[in-house]
């Protein structure tokens, strides 16, 4: 039985910083499918989202048979 405060499975890893949630919030991103859509670059350029956040989200969109949009 799932726990009904299970994250959903394409949630945006938890253990993420907080600056870094904060920037994808306000940039309106709240899944990993919604990243599918910007390049890493992009996302590079929200203040509060460094190197280290980069990764992480790379390696939840892994997980989950996703990418980031492919950059030009």
């Amino acid at each position: 039985m799932t726990s009904p405060h299970a994250p959903h499975p394409h949630s945006l890893p938890s253990r993420l910083a907080k600056p870094a949630q904060r920037a994808l919030a306000a940039a309106g991103y709240t899944t990993l499918e919604q990243l599918t859509q910007v390049t890493e670059a992009d996302l590079a350029h929200l203040h509060g989202i460094g190197a280290t956040a980069i990764e992480q989200l790379r390696q939840a969109l892994v997980a989950a048979g996703l990418s980031f949009a492919p950059g030009n």
